[in-house]
């Protein structure tokens, strides 16, 4: 077995309990909204105000579809909807005060569900979870960049 066989297998074996704690994870959250809804918010929360058009295409539907998930978010007062002052034209989808507090709970629950499961952990796994974080932020980062890329 060649390195590069090794470390397929190991990038493999990483990338399915990644998947399995992020799967894990979604089943997790609250049922309060769906995904999309939630997923949107987390966007604006991360990327400040958008359009409608640009808020489908990150989040993979349709425009009017996104024109009716917003909609339904307005008016549960999570975002509202402003002119742009750079194209008077455009509207931007922006969060409110509730949304932010919404996305920012919702995180904080997340963070907390897996401080308790990492609390489990020997004080030895915890060793090695601490010393791969450098390498978990980088994998965030390179994944953030290739949305970035692949939505130019």
């Amino acid at each position: 077995m060649g390195r590069q066989d090794a470390t397929r297998r190991a990038s493999t074996a990483i990338g399915s309990v990644l998947y399995g704690l992020a799967t894990r994870a979604v089943r997790r959250l609250p049922r309060d909204m769906s995904l999309t809804s939630a997923a949107t918010l987390a966007t604006l929360d991360r990327t400040g105000p958008r359009r409608i058009t640009d808020l489908a295409a990150i989040a993979g539907v349709t425009q009017p579809a996104m024109t009716v998930l917003v909609r339904v978010m307005e008016e549960s007062g999570l975002v509202e909807r402003r002119g742009d002052p750079s194209d008077k034209r455009v509207t931007l989808v922006c969060l409110t005060e509730a949304g932010t507090s919404y996305v920012r709970a919702r995180r904080r629950a997340g963070v907390q569900a897996f401080a308790g499961l990492i609390d489990k952990l020997t004080d030895t796994e915890v060793e090695a979870l601490a010393a791969a974080l450098p390498a978990l932020q980088h994998l965030a980062e390179l994944d953030s960049e290739d949305r970035e890329g692949s939505k130019q």
